[in-house]
């Protein structure tokens, strides 16, 4: 992880997050069988839903980093959903690879030709959103901070 600290600013990785984010969510609409795009199924709009989450994330990460402000519950209360949300990714991950690996078994039916290229390029999209997803969580703690609410607390005196 450190090797890809180094490459990668957090404003880089908030915003190549962001175009990943925003990829993935188009892309949960289409089908590699078939080369179309689905709406109406109520399925592919669980990982747009999720999405959000990682959404509002990056933008409370961005606006603590500007700010300059010590990390909060409600941001605490979204990495621990973001950590959820990630298993949700690596589900997507692995259902994209075996969707990939299924390629010939289906020998005697059309393939469109686009179901190789575009199933490694949502297999890779969905390896480097947990990469950035991970790496968001070690800038938010190198940053803005860990989650020392006791601590903070302690400075504080009620009876006055």
């Amino acid at each position: 992880m450190s090797f890809i600290k180094g490459l990668l600013t957090w404003k880089y990785t908030l915003i190549i997050s962001l175009s990943v984010l925003i990829l993935l969510n188009i892309l949960s609409f289409y089908g590699l069988y078939t080369n179309k795009f689905y709406f109406f199924k109520i399925e592919n709009y669980i990982f747009p839903l999720l999405s959000i989450v990682h959404f509002v994330f990056l933008y409370v990460l961005w606006f603590k980093i500007k700010e300059d402000e010590l990390s909060d519950p409600p941001m605490r209360t979204l990495e621990y959903i973001l950590y959820f949300i990630s298993f949700v990714y690596v589900y997507k991950l692995v259902d994209t690879l075996i969707i990939l690996k299924s390629y010939n078994d289906f020998d005697n039916h059309l393939i469109p030709s686009t179901f190789l290229p575009l199933g490694y390029f949502i297999l890779v999209l969905y390896a480097v959103l947990l990469i950035l997803t991970f790496l968001a969580v070690s800038y938010r703690k190198q940053i803005v901070g860990t989650y020392l609410f006791d601590d903070m607390n302690q400075h504080v005196d009620h009876w006055k």
